[in-house]
């Protein structure tokens, strides 16, 4: 495994300072020898620089003022204390003995012979010899000191940043670098009280723990990376991100168009998910084929078609069966209705229903109708519309089954299928008689309907103002607390997980794993998350909205909120306990006009009423 490093740090005889490197033998001094690190001061050593030699350090200087670079003044000096080097240990250093003689003649020598020495060595000046920049073997380089190409002061990145913790990673390269500003002051033996120079005074022990530090790192293993697509997907999705913080990455990836490295964060991700495991594994599973659905749309098409087919249907009525956030909610809107023919005596209401489905709720609303002290005869009329997935023929074989239901308690039942145009609805059509109680219900129906941002026409405002026209008694609303209409891609991925996240949750606490009826519940789930998720425009049906945005827009429409009692929502956390047995993490409660079911903290549905 590569070090990052052109072979073992010190086995070669280089070493790097601050920004110098050297890795030719014939300029270093043994490392080996102690006792060639300690030299008196020579005879023939030259004090002050001549006229050409300081004319062309002159020069140089000027060169790189002008490019904005500061080119530190070295001075030869005596050393009468042993090298800080020396504390490196035998084992990393190389005897290298110098040899001035294999330095070539052709070399480029200025004219006059201002030749210093150093630690008992000459020093050649910069037109002698060109130092090449040195090579670590992991893309980055140093160019030495008096290189022509040298620009400043610049480090490649010796400390391995993979793995290694941000905060003290930081810390710890900072101070690597001081004390490699300090090395390079004495090797180039510098003053050491020059201005401008705030480089700390480092120890020998200081230096041995540094080049051992530099030694370790170098041993650390650095995984390849095939490209920098997989570069980029490996900091993308740090292995300690939970699946939800993953799905948010890939998510982020589909935004910014980066659409290899969304497939490489669902690739692992899948690997991850299960539809048969546990709540977070089914949600990862269902969320990533909906997020493929949004990167590739041609090879894994969303579902669209799909939420108007009989299986989506079944499963979404079977859903609202198990789960009680949603049950609740349908008894909710019946406890609204009957509140609101609580005066009359005997009952007659007509309840106008646009998505009865498979009539469901309305086997509670007979029974309750049928359990009211002291009303003789009550009667009962549901009118309903054909949609894509119901039409006449099935919608009648409903109405079939509860007019059974209400004969065997004594409820009077009629039951009217109508095909209309949203702007046909009159109580003439409608078949509204005078003294009946008009109601009408909009369970999980509004979300479904295209509102402003989508087309002109509005269907979901311009179906609240026809039934406003109708001047029903009550009308009640059930929907989802989420936030999917109108928000962006991103919001809405996020909005998704955390959603379908409590009801999967939710779901372990009313149905068994081993029920077969589970898969094809959670299916159905993940087909209203993938198209909430992976489409836009008029392809996109699931459009949910918070509360407090219905309440806005049934404000709009001309209608005035009408609160439950307290009574219903006793009422409903009596059957919630009942039904779940006592389970906590389902919750009742009302607020702001309506009354709210959750799990575990998060509202899933709520239901509100309105005249």
């Amino acid at each position: 495994m590569s070090s990052g490093f052109s072979g073992d740090f010190f086995t070669a005889g280089g070493f790097t300072g601050r920004s110098m490197a050297i890795n030719n033998p014939q300029n270093i001094y043994n490392l080996a020898d102690p006792a060639s690190q300690i030299h008196p001061r020579r005879p023939d050593l030259i004090g002050k620089r001549s006229l050409a030699e300081f004319q062309t350090q002159h020069q140089l200087l000027q060169q790189q003022q002008a490019l904005g670079l500061y080119l530190r003044n070295v001075k030869p000096r005596t050393y009468q204390n042993p090298s800080p080097i020396s504390p490196i240990s035998s084992d990393f250093s190389a005897s290298l003995s110098p040899d001035v003689s294999s330095i070539s003649s052709t070399s480029s020598v200025s004219s006059s012979p201002a030749i210093s020495t150093r630690y008992g060595l000459p020093i050649m000046q910069p037109q002698q010899i060109r130092p090449q920049p040195i090579n670590f073997g992991n893309g980055n380089s140093v160019i030495p000191f008096n290189h022509p190409n040298f620009s400043g002061v610049s480090y490649p990145n010796l400390l391995p940043n993979r793995g290694v913790n941000r905060e003290t990673g930081e810390e710890s390269e900072k101070k690597m670098m001081n004390r490699l500003h300090e090395l390079e002051k004495q090797l180039l033996d510098d003053n050491e009280d020059d201005e401008g120079d705030a480089v700390s005074v480092v120890t020998n022990s200081e230096w041995s723990e540094t080049i051992q530090n530099l030694i370790g790192s170098t041993q650390k293993p650095i995984s390849p990376t095939s490209s920098s697509s997989s570069c980029s997907s490996s900091s993308a999705y740090p292995q300690s991100l939970s699946p939800k913080q993953s799905l948010i990455e890939a998510a982020t990836a589909i935004s910014e168009g980066k659409t290899e490295v969304a497939s490489e964060i669902l690739t692992r991700l899948n690997q991850v998910g299960n539809i048969r495991g546990t709540a977070e594994q089914r949600l990862t599973a269902y969320m990533v084929s909906a997020l493929r659905s949004r990167v590739k749309p041609t090879e894994h098409p969303p579902p669209v078609a799909e939420l108007y087919g009989e299986e989506h249907a079944i499963s979404t009525q079977m859903f609202y069966e198990v789960s009680p956030c949603f049950k609740l909610g349908f008894m909710a809107a019946n406890l609204a209705i009957l509140e609101a023919t609580s005066d009359q005596r005997p009952c007659k209401l007509h309840v106008v229903d646009f998505d009865i489905g498979r009539g469901g709720q309305y086997m509670h609303l007979i029974h309750a109708l049928a359990a009211r002290k002291g009303d003789n005869s009550p009667s009962l009329k549901i009118t309903t519309f054909t949609d894509f997935a119901y039409g006449e023929e099935k919608l009648k074989l409903v109405g079939d089954e509860l007019k059974t239901r209400a004969n065997k308690v004594g409820i009077i039942f009629n039951f009217n299928v109508l095909s209309l145009k949203i702007t046909d609805l009159s109580l003439e059509r409608l078949g509204v008689e005078e003294n009946e109680v008009l109601a009408v219900n909009f369970a999980f129906r509004l979300y479904k309907l295209p509102d402003e941002s989508v087309t002109t026409e509005n269907l979901r405002d311009e179906l609240l103002r026809q039934v406003r026209r109708l001047s029903p008694a009550v009308v009640t609303v059930v929907e989802q607390e989420m936030s999917a209409n109108t928000a962006p891609f991103m919001a809405r991925v996020t909005e998704a997980c955390g959603y379908y996240g409590a009801v999967f949750d939710s779901l372990d606490a009313t149905v068994s794993r081993d029920n077969p009826d589970r898969v094809r519940i959670e299916e159905g789930l993940s087909r209203k998350a993938a198209n909430s998720v992976a489409c836009e425009g008029r392809d996109r049906v699931e459009r949910c909205e918070v509360f407090g945005k219905w309440r806005a827009r049934m404000g709009m429409a001309g209608f005035n909120p009408k609160p439950l009692s307290p009574l219903v929502s006793d009422s409903l956390r009596t059957l919630l306990n009942s039904g779940t047995c006592g389970n906590p993490g389902f919750t009742v409660k009302a607020e702001t006009g309506g009354v709210c079911f959750g799990w575990m903290g998060r509202t899933l549905t709520v239901a509100s009423a309105w005249r």
